[in-house]
């Protein structure tokens, strides 16, 4: 007795096989903060002078450690989101530029404002922090997002890279 005898001539379906890739999908998180924050963050406001941003953002000096900001902004120049790039030490944070453009290009953003502190409390830029804003700015042209300045906030002043002509 053969195995065609037992089982005849039929054939068996052979399965397919599987492809297993990774999928990325943008999920974003909404924060509900349970302050008294409404003092120097209100929903919908246009962002037109550094001092306006300087304002809102002084609390950061408040931090013990620099912290660099990036706002995303639509075409009116509102507020979509708000990602905390880096986290740094007592006088430096490490900021590179794909950190900064992956999430801005996630949110759509129109454009973006640069804003980090100097626990210290002089905002003077160091060459690092011109270093860094001419990368972002270049990132920026090529990816199609403005960024309209780096404003580096200190202790009852601040830094603006377009009003001291620094772009």
């Amino acid at each position: 007795m053969t195995i065609t005898a037992l089982f005849g001539t039929k054939e068996i379906a052979h399965k397919p096989k599987a492809i297993k890739f990774k999928q990325i999908k943008a999920v974003y998180e909404t924060l509900t903060v349970r302050e008294e924050i409404t003092n120097y963050l209100k929903p919908g406001t246009r962002y037109t002078a550094p001092q306006q941003v300087y304002e809102t953002f002084r609390f950061l000096m408040h931090e013990t450690k620099e912290m660099f900001i990036c706002l995303h902004l639509d075409g009116k120049n509102k507020i979509q989101c708000m990602d905390i790039v880096s986290i740094g030490s007592l006088n430096q944070s490490i900021v590179h530029p794909r950190e900064v453009f992956k999430t801005a290009l996630l949110s759509n953003a129109a454009a973006i404002l640069l804003i980090h502190q100097h626990p210290t409390g002089d905002p003077s830029a160091s060459s690092e922090d011109i270093s860094i804003t001419r990368r972002l700015k270049e990132a920026g042209e090529i990816l199609g997002i403005k960024v309209l300045d780096h404003i580096i906030i200190g202790d009852g002043e601040y830094l603006s890279f377009v009003e001291r002509g620094l772009f």
